[in-house]
């Protein structure tokens, strides 16, 4: 769709301190600031974080100028000590020629053929914990959604053969997810990076144990070592519920409906064997540090930013009986009793605006932003060099303009007979322009996907009570969603 051009006029925001500008406020509660500027300023708001000058975006349309922009005007926001240890120089990271070659080496591993043949997994490890509940059981939502999520990832990435190293790398990823928020809120975003803090000595460790894993896994596939070996997910032994390991076979023990059975070496279709044997248009590979970047990166956005999406469905399920009646009867009319294929997810309409308008009101991602070249431009305005380009799904999101009762879980909103057309560029959860998540198709369907198998078997009622965001590298609960589960009659 084309944008039309919307004049872009910048005004100035809130006074900021000296040195620190606006980050104090921003680092207290940034969702609440980002929607005071909005708010109260207008669409174009100038701001500061810490030394650097801002410029925050609210009208789609500029959003759309901006993301269409990225990699032409606007350089990659090198900003954040800890996410860059983490990710490394992955091809959300890099720039130029070098980032046109990592994607062109790694789009083909998460096209939509390949998220087709990755589709039954996701089934399987979603029946897999469905298989473990019981009616009348109490869980921790956003740890379940994260066990699902986990061994989906490790499945399709590294072709379950983490092995003892499994809970190892999860434990380091949530220690990461954790110090790159809490760097990202405060004082420390602006820190020499020689300088060593508590928070940067536990990130290294966990980037240690990330490294160390990711590694060994592609000298092992280097090596031509079968995958599995050593007893980990997936290959049953004594891990399991009689279900294929923690969570790695199918639902009847037998190594999934995927066809990956154990996972063995005659069957390498993985992510992680696909990024070592892609080549370039010279014929080169990726090395193995790049390898170990886009593998990590494909396993935080695989694994965490979906079941963030999944625990935040749930909460909204649960305050919403007739959304949830509609739900059930949507699988039972196209799936009759049966799990759900990547056949039927053109036909679970109502489950996918249910995702949908669920990554609307809570996406995951909640911050898009880009560093104005000479010469860059925003609704025919100069933006000066260096002005660092932000917007938000927040509050684009959230936006009365755009979303009438935005506050509401409406899911009818995104259906064909809709009254309300949103704009192009007001929903955008997954970023846009050439930039956009190359896992955002993988994230849909596995939600979806997993979303239907549970939704047919069980209902999880949370209390009536109010849950806020937390924003930290994503928008996550600031508690502990404890669901009773509910045998579906």
């Amino acid at each position: 769709m084309t944008t039309r051009s919307v004049p872009l006029t910048p005004v100035p925001g809130p006074r900021g301190l000296p040195v620190l500008g606006n980050l104090p406020e921003f680092g207290r509660d940034p969702l609440a600031f980002l929607t005071r500027l909005r708010d109260e300023f207008g669409d174009a708001v100038r701001w500061s974080l810490g030394p650097r000058q801002s410029l925050f975006l609210s009208r789609p349309e500029h959003i759309a100028e901006l993301l269409a922009a990225r990699e032409h005007t606007y350089d990659i926001l090198e900003i954040g000590w800890a996410f860059r240890r983490v990710v490394g120089r992955s091809v959300i990271m890099s720039k130029g020629d070098d980032w046109r070659r990592k994607r062109s080496l790694v789009q083909p591993t998460v096209r939509p053929r390949q998220v087709k043949a990755y589709a039954a997994t996701m089934v399987d490890c979603a029946r897999s914990a469905a298989g473990r509940w019981q009616d009348g059981d109490r869980i921790d939502v956003r740890r379940e959604m994260a066990l699902i999520t986990q061994r989906v990832v490790l499945r399709c990435l590294f072709g379950n053969d983490l092995g003892d190293g499994t809970g190892a790398l999860a434990e380091a990823m949530n220690v990461a997810e954790r110090e790159i928020g809490a760097e990202l809120r405060g004082v420390s975003l602006f820190l020499p990076g020689w300088l060593t803090t508590p928070a940067r000595r536990r990130l290294l460790a966990a980037v240690a144990t990330i490294d160390a894993e990711v590694h060994r896994l592609i000298r092992a596939r280097l090596r031509g070592e079968p995958r599995g070996g050593d007893g980990g997910e997936g290959r049953g032994g004594d891990g399991g519920e009689g279900r294929g390991g923690e969570g790695g076979g199918g639902a009847d023990g037998d190594g999934g409906a995927d066809g990956d059975g154990d996972g063995g070496a005659e069957n390498r279709d993985d992510l992680l064997s696909r990024l070592l044997a892609a080549r370039d248009e010279d014929g080169r590979p990726l090395s193995p540090q790049e390898v170990r970047d886009e593998a990590v990166t494909l396993w935080a956005a695989g694994h965490e930013t979906t079941s963030t999406a999944l625990t935040w469905t749930w909460y909204l399920l649960s305050a919403s009986p007739s959304v949830r009646d509609r739900l059930e009867a949507e699988l039972d009319r196209v799936l009759a009793g049966r799990p759900p294929t990547i056949d039927d997810y053109d036909r679970l309409t109502w489950t996918q605006q249910i995702v949908k308008e669920a990554l609307r009101l809570y996406p995951p991602a909640w911050l898009v932003a880009g560093v104005a070249r000479e010469g860059a431009t925003l609704g025919g305005t100069r933006i000066p060099a260096r002005t660092i380009v932000w917007c938000s799904q927040w509050t684009t999101h959230r936006d009365p303009r755009w979303f009438p009762r935005p506050e509401a879980f409406r899911p009818e909103r995104w259906g064909d007979d809709s009254p309300d057309a949103v704009p192009d560029h007001a929903w955008y959860p997954f970023g846009g322009g050439q930039r956009t998540c190359l896992g955002a198709r993988f994230a849909q369907v596995e939600a979806v996907l997993v979303l239907a198998t549970l939704a047919q078997r069980f209902r999880l009622d949370l209390p009536a009570t109010e849950v806020s965001p937390r924003p930290g590298l994503l928008i996550q609960p600031s508690a502990p969603l404890l669901a009773t589960l509910r045998a579906v009659p």
